[in-house]
């Protein structure tokens, strides 16, 4: 258990024999301390030198660069025990939850578990303008960047060693977003996160800064979404079910919700140019705005969802997928296009209310199509030989088993 500190002369030695006296009495499982003095200018390293002497359970590291991501990622990434956990030196959160925090972790039910103040059963007690900041910043999270877990910020959390060891060089920040950056990118390599509802109290005198903390958030936030869009940040995968195809379990309901974003913003800008060409340009007919806006906003679409929704970046097989993306909004065309042509062909003149509503419920028919064709035949693995399998558009050669092992033998 790490205990990051930055001047906190007056709450250090107090904190640390509560933790020391609950861990003997209360705790079943071996477990040591370390202090991490993060860049102190007062006697705080004095202090965690002297409780490292006198208690056999703790250890003290200095580090002269400050910040918590930083002490967190060097501790953890050296560390032998199964089990590694931070928790905030100030225990505003009840030691009672420590056990069933690392409970499921030792047994392997879970990859990391965290507290979580924000869930049915958790007693908290902090002022309103805490609790607005809080729950704001993990709704951001939900929101922008598909966050599952509720409280992000709860400074008692743990995660196995062997998880660890491949997320933590993943991480970039050195500060209070480390532990948020460390979440969504287990989400996204597909571990379990276990929630404990806590009992937590605030402390009156919290040395964070709450603006600058929330602005470093989002600027956290803004680096991994558009390193997310990018392709730039790959997250392995972990854990999670995997079909018989190769995708994982949880694919499809992501994917749903991303292709659905991405196709209201392409209807979006679809009608406004279709409307725009009909109003500006009165000579273009029904049919020739349709072709030039559903055409215009198909580029954009396909390259979107390969990326967002599919998870698929660089520039192997881009031209491929973009040939297949015209064909499926082909098939929108003439969906369109037809639905057009049975309104036009009364006596009848519609007007542009008219011609919209028809639009929307023929592209609402094509969207389902359009959605099964990017994900089975666009996007879709393809076959390829045994041995072989696809990672952001690359065919990676696997090793037979066989020579795995003759391998291995000359290594040893």
């Amino acid at each position: 258990m790490v205990v990051p500190v930055r001047n906190e002369e007056r709450d250090l030695a107090p904190s640390v024999l509560r933790l020391v006296s609950y861990l003997r009495e209360s705790f079943p499982f071996s477990a040591r301390i370390t202090i991490a003095d993060n860049g102190s200018t007062d006697a705080t390293w004095a202090i965690a030198s002297r409780l490292a002497r006198e208690l056999p359970e703790v250890r003290a590291i200095h580090m002269e660069l400050p910040g918590r991501g930083r002490a967190l990622r060097a501790i953890w990434s050296e560390s032998d025990a199964e089990v590694l956990a931070y928790m905030d030196v100030d225990l505003s959160t009840d030691l009672n939850a420590l056990l069933p925090l690392v409970a499921p972790l030792l047994s392997g039910h879970s990859d990391l578990a965290i507290g979580t103040r924000l869930a049915r059963g958790s007693r908290v007690v902090r002022g309103p303008k805490r609790e607005l900041i809080s729950r704001s910043y993990n709704m951001l999270l939900r929101t922008l960047l598909g966050a599952r877990f509720s409280d992000a910020q709860c400074g008692f959390k743990a995660i196995r060693r062997d998880q660890a060891r491949t997320l933590l060089p993943l991480t970039q920040d050195t500060g209070w977003f480390f532990d948020t950056e460390l979440l969504v990118l287990a989400e996204r390599a597909g571990l379990r996160i276990h929630e404990i509802p806590v009992d937590w109290v605030d402390d009156l005198d919290s040395r964070v800064d709450i603006i600058a903390t929330a602005l470093a958030d989002l600027r956290g936030m803004a680096r991994l979404g558009v390193g997310f869009a990018r392709g730039s940040i790959q997250v392995p995968r972990l854990r999670g079910p995997v079909r018989a195809d190769g995708r994982h379990g949880r694919d499809l309901p992501v994917q749903i919700a991303r292709f659905t974003v991405i196709g209201v913003a392409s209807t979006i800008a679809y009608l406004l140019l279709f409307l725009l060409l009909r109003g500006v340009f009165g000579f273009m007919s029904a049919q020739v705005a349709n072709l030039v806006s559903l055409g215009a906003t198909a580029v954009a679409n396909t390259a979107a969802n390969r990326r967002l929704t599919f998870g698929i970046s660089g520039r192997v097989n881009a031209a491929r997928h973009q040939v297949k993306g015209l064909i499926a909004f082909g098939i929108g065309l003439a969906l369109t296009s037809g639905a057009l042509a049975v309104l036009h062909s009364g006596p009848a003149h519609p007007g542009r209310l008219a011609e919209v509503s028809v639009l929307i419920a023929a592209n609402l028919a094509a969207t389902v199509i359009r959605f099964l064709l990017y994900r089975h035949w666009v996007f879709g693995r393809p076959k390829h030989a045994p041995g072989t399998w696809h990672h952001q558009g690359q065919v990676i050669s696997t090793v037979h088993t066989s020579e795995m092992a003759t391998q291995g033998e000359r290594t040893n």
